[in-house]
């Protein structure tokens, strides 16, 4: 693969209890996304990732094995060809890598396998972009969280998909997961549970303990 995953994040303001936060990946999905479908033994659909011949791949483990070996590939927003604008999230992913690499100087495309052309392990170079606006400098903070809070009130305030009960804005999901977190704790499935004791007897970690202990 040339590129990654190469996520961008937008976080503006509102005068909600909780800001607008768009974090997300370039790809289609994301490694995490193949790791839990492998924890919950489930495949991935056709046409999310690909392997060197192009054909999609749908088995976890095989995914992750061949992400190390370089023969996988998460496509971009859009998918494959033209069909369905799979340039626009080529375009995207492009985007941040020249601003995260150009600017700084940094290690680019496949300079981020952490191997050199020999197959050594070399210092990965990972450079990064950041801008920051001042509301202030044009309309000032308190009319920009209105007008923010305003648009995405109305985005969910929109007329809904039959079946479809609410319409989220980026950040409410989250913001609302958090709160059932902080309540309840954080949800960990058999798999996972597993792990997380088989690490805990390895490392001899007995002092420590878990709701779900065998």
């Amino acid at each position: 693969p040339m590129l990654g995953t190469n996520p961008f994040t937008w976080a503006m303001p509102t005068d909600e209890d909780f800001p607008f936060v768009l974090d997300c990946a370039t790809s289609i999905i994301q490694r995490g996304k193949v790791e839990m479908a492998e924890r919950a033994g489930t495949q991935l659909a056709e046409n999310l990732v690909i392997g060197s011949d192009g054909s999609s791949l749908t088995d976890p483990p095989s995914i992750l094995e061949k992400m190390v070996e370089g023969k996988a590939a998460l496509l971009p927003l859009g998918g494959k060809g033209e069909e369905h604008a799979g340039y626009k999230g080529y375009g995207y992913a492009t985007i941040v890598e020249l601003l995260s690499a150009a600017f700084s100087a940094g290690t680019f495309l496949k300079g981020l396998s952490g191997l050199d052309e020999k197959g050594n392990k070399v210092h990965f170079r990972v450079g990064h972009f950041f801008m920051a606006i001042d509301p202030e400098g044009f309309m000032g903070l308190k009319e920009f969280r209105k007008t923010a809070g305003d648009i995405v009130r109305d985005l969910r305030a929109a007329k809904k998909a039959p079946g479809q009960e609410r319409i989220f804005t980026a950040g409410q999901k989250e913001h609302e997961a958090r709160a059932v977190v902080q309540e309840r704790g954080i949800p960990v499935n058999k798999s996972l549970a597993s792990k997380l004791i088989l690490i805990k007897k390895e490392l001899d970690l007995s002092s420590y303990t878990f709701p779900f202990d065998e």
